[in-house]
């Protein structure tokens, strides 16, 4: 019988799996890392969350390791080439929250069209209830530029819609009939550039888009655009995007990714366990420096982080073990 690891799991969710599946099952609190090794453990299928690291080492750990099921749509926190070296499955969850990421995009896109921190901070810290340097914008007749229209991008130009904002897009495959049903045109990267007044980033992350949005592209945007990113941190060139807010060439920033997002989380490990090789010192600097930037907003990798999406990838997730089990595997990335 497949016994299965679950790492990282709230209390409710562990109390979740245990009454929606029949698997053998234990639970781990921590998350695994190569800075982190589990413990030996029996277990032949993982499931984890992109806040683990799955690389040979860790692999080494479980002797019996076929199967990896991720909870999350990203992959790019396994080594995908040594899992096939090894003849290890991996499995993600494709489709959990279109909606729930695209609406945690417009909350930052209102956050900073509004100033709603800075009014907030203003009252709070201050007491000052007086409007100075919080007059805002409007979305209405604005333009919206959406790097990459799958499900979450489609969802965001459904969204922007019902603001009244007119929308482009770049896709490396365009869907000209969903273009045409939704109102809206694919122009290159370069051109969406010059013509957004927002920018918002939902292309997942690989080799081809590392960086996509770097020091060329931030050259080119509309003066005080603002630049939006709930995907993966490493899309985004974090020093060139520094150098542009500084240089007043975007008005703001809306981030819920970063790159190095593993050291900001946890510094203080970081210190006392982590390596300096394989990391970047600089872009570590500059996420500080992003996080006290008044017209930047930060939140901590939680566009996913509803109830009814983490619902949803806990259903994913255990069907994925169980046609795993039975021979049937589905939703399989390597």
């Amino acid at each position: 019988m497949s016994k299965v690891g679950f790492y990282g799991l709230e209390p409710w969710q562990k109390e979740y799996a245990e009454e929606n599946s029949d698997v053998e099952k234990e639970f781990f609190d921590e998350k695994i890392s190569p800075e982190h090794l589990p413990n030996e453990s029996d277990v032949d299928i993982l499931s984890i969350f992109v806040d683990s690291k799955i690389d040979g080492a860790v692999m080494d750990r479980f002797p019996n390791l076929k199967f990896i099921a991720t909870r999350s749509t990203g992959f790019d926190h396994i080594d995908l080439e040594e899992a096939e070296r090894r003849g290890v499955k991996v499995s993600n969850v494709p489709s959990y929250g279109e909606n729930t990421v695209a609406e945690h995009a417009f909350a930052l896109i209102l956050s900073l069209s509004r100033k709603i921190y800075m009014a907030y901070n203003k009252i709070r810290e201050d007491g000052d209830f007086s409007f100075d340097e919080l007059q805002g914008f409007d979305l209405k007749g604005k333009t919206l530029g959406v790097i990459g229209t799958g499900r979450i991008g489609k969802y965001s130009i459904k969204i922007a819609k019902g603001f009244s904002m007119d929308v482009v897009a770049y896709d490396k495959f365009p869907n000209e009939e969903m273009a045409k049903e939704l109102g809206f045109e694919y122009v290159s990267l370069e051109d969406l550039a010059k013509k957004s007044d927002v920018i918002t980033i939902h292309v997942p992350y690989s080799e081809d888009t590392h960086h996509m949005v770097n020091e060329a592209f931030l050259d080119q945007v509309k003066k005080g655009a603002y630049l939006i990113n709930t995907s993966r941190g490493a899309i985004v060139d974090t020093q060139a995007l520094v150098f542009s807010l500084k240089e007043g060439r975007l008005g703001g920033a809306g981030l819920d990714v970063f790159e190095e997002e593993g050291v900001i989380k946890d510094e203080l490990d970081f210190l006392t366990t982590g390596k300096p090789d394989g990391h970047d010192l600089k872009t570590i600097i500059a996420n500080h420096i992003l996080i006290d930037l008044d017209n930047v907003i930060v939140t901590p990798h939680n566009a996913f982080n509803t109830r009814e999406a983490i619902l949803r990838i806990l259903d994913t997730t255990l069907e994925n073990i169980k046609s795993f089990v039975e021979g049937k595997p589905q939703n399989l990335v390597s």
